[in-house]
């Protein structure tokens, strides 16, 4: 995250992972829906039933919290002391294991591999379950890879997890994306599930600073008294505009398939037409993790996009897969096709220089 907002900013940048940013005409009314004040204990009611009514789960079940990544962090503070163990997915985004390591867990890893897809091995987290596992935290669609865990497998870690008496955190920033089917949030499987979400990646309102979690009425409190500790409240003037955008779903749904589908095709074009590059097609998202055959770490080929190209990808070394690098496609058609001109050029040279 450090990275992400010190690095050189360049004309082509894939390293990004929202959606386009909306502006006002992208949300009609949105002037007139602003307000300065309003009741918000716990949330700002008009937004918790907006949240509830969305994903048909009780008020009681909402905690609202800024962006999905202030939901994933009180919901780690809510839940973990020093010394918990947590078992966390590899690749896994990087600020999960920042704001673990801020509270002083025991971290374990299960894997994802690209040869299995990036699919998650319900039988490989059993045998990392442990008496002393808190927390079980994976993303779904997967952050970096977009891919998407079955219900059946989720269903199968929260048995296991059960057993422990541990809960199951999903992070579902992309579900919203999912191309085809869209299966509901973790947290309507079960008590141990909890999901979080925002209106960022899916619809490009990442100013907004709209997140939440979904739990049990029990783990939803819990999240609420953490909050007391962080932020208190949310901003009303985000909130009001939150419950707007709530109104307007389908336009804004309409807009991100517009942006994200034919740039998709585009990438996919790409890297399928390429020889040096092996992926995995995402369920959905707007990032993909190609990896590059006989490269061990895409750090070099990051540096030369940035110093020769005035491009930007992440390097895999962020996801504790250096052979791979995550490009961005919810940005405009036109920085996709010349990041990925720009992508072969290097991709090009540096087989040229290993002869």
């Amino acid at each position: 995250m450090a990275w992400s907002k010190v690095r050189r900013p360049v004309r082509y940048d894939m390293a990004g992972s929202n959606l386009l940013g909306c502006t006002v005409e992208d949300l009609p009314g949105c002037l007139d829906a602003v307000r300065l004040s309003g009741l918000n204990p716990y949330g700002y009611p008009p937004l918790i039933e907006a949240i509830a009514n969305r994903y048909g789960v009780s008020t009681e079940q909402v905690a609202t919290a800024s962006g999905a990544g202030g939901a994933n962090f009180l919901v780690l503070a809510a839940l973990v002391e020093a010394g918990d163990e947590v078992l966390i997915e590899r690749p896994a985004y990087d600020p999960m294991l920042g704001a673990l390591r801020f509270l002083g867990a025991r971290i374990t890893r299960f894997d994802r591999t690209f040869e299995e897809g990036w699919q998650v091995d319900p039988e490989r987290v059993t045998a990392a379950l442990s008496p002393a596992t808190r927390l079980v935290l994976l993303t779904s669609p997967h952050n970096p890879s977009g891919a998407l865990v079955p219900q059946e497998v989720l269903r199968a870690i929260g048995r296991a997890a059960d057993r422990v008496g541990a809960y199951v955190l999903v992070d579902e920033v992309y579900l919203e994306g999912v191309y085809g089917d869209r299966p509901p949030p973790a947290a309507t499987l079960g008590q141990s599930f909890i999901s979080t979400n925002s209106l960022t990646k899916a619809y490009g309102l990442s100013g907004l600073r709209a997140g939440w979690a979904l739990a049990s009425p029990e783990v939803t409190r819990r999240i609420n008294r953490t909050r007391d500790v962080m932020d208190g409240v949310g901003p009303i003037p985000a909130d009001t505009l939150a419950v707007h955008a709530f109104t307007m779903l389908d336009r804004l749904e309409a807009r991100a398939r517009s942006i994200l589908e034919p740039n998709l095709e585009t990438v996919t074009r790409f890297i399928e037409g390429r020889a040096d590059l092996d992926w995995v097609r995402p369920h959905g998202g707007s990032v993909v993790f190609p990896r590059v055959r006989g490269v061990q770490d895409t750090s070099d080929l990051a540096d030369r996009l940035e110093t020769r190209y005035d491009t930007a990808i992440v390097p895999g070394e962020f996801f504790d897969s250096p052979a791979h690098f995550r490009i961005a496609f919810g940005i405009p058609a036109d920085i996709v096709a010349a990041g990925l001109e720009r992508l072969g050029l290097a991709l090009d040279e540096i087989r040229a220089e290993a002869g």
